[in-house]
């Protein structure tokens, strides 16, 4: 009887522990986008027929910073955690009170293996906005990985993707 009553315990905490693990959201938040150099952004004005080969000017209205935090679990660390709690709270008690310390020790052990993934699997992601006001109305916006040496108010030349200082 008390073989069955410690079985059904460890296989409830078991329930438990898989179904807290499924209620956890397994998407990363959204990573911005950004080209590797200067491009990449999307244009909000057409180009002008009178610049030479499709070259507009402008300044540097604004640059600001992308950041944002990448998270992902598998669940693995929740199920390993669980695993491990489960084996270690059953060497602890006699009877009853060994069936819970062996469920405490599975809930307990998916919580701290669900959160040791997810810190080692964050990653800081970073980027660049540039806004560019041309000199012929309207703006361009380019996502890049680093400003280099413009700042705001800087005269700009862009042509085929490409900011350049003027």
């Amino acid at each position: 009887m008390l073989q069955m009553t410690r079985s059904l315990a460890i296989a409830g905490a078991v329930v438990l522990a898989a179904s807290l693990t499924a209620c956890g959201h397994n998407r990363s938040a959204p990573a911005p986008q950004y080209g590797g150099g200067y491009g990449g952004g999307y244009q909000t004005a057409p180009a002008y027929p009178n610049n030479p080969a499709g070259t507009e000017y402008g300044r540097v209205s604004n640059i600001e910073v992308l950041q944002g935090r990448s998270q992902g679990t598998s669940g693995a660390g929740a199920v390993i955690g669980a695993v491990v709690g489960g084996v270690l709270g059953n060497q602890i008690g006699k009877g009853s009170g060994r069936a819970a310390a062996t469920g405490v020790g599975i809930v307990g052990g998916a919580v701290a293996g669900n959160a040791i993934e997810g810190r080692n699997n964050s990653q800081e992601v970073q980027g660049y906005r540039l806004s560019v006001q041309l000199d012929q109305g309207g703006y361009r916006v380019y996502d890049v990985s680093t400003p280099g040496d413009l700042r705001i108010g800087d005269r700009v030349r862009l042509y085929n993707g490409q900011i350049s200082r003027v």
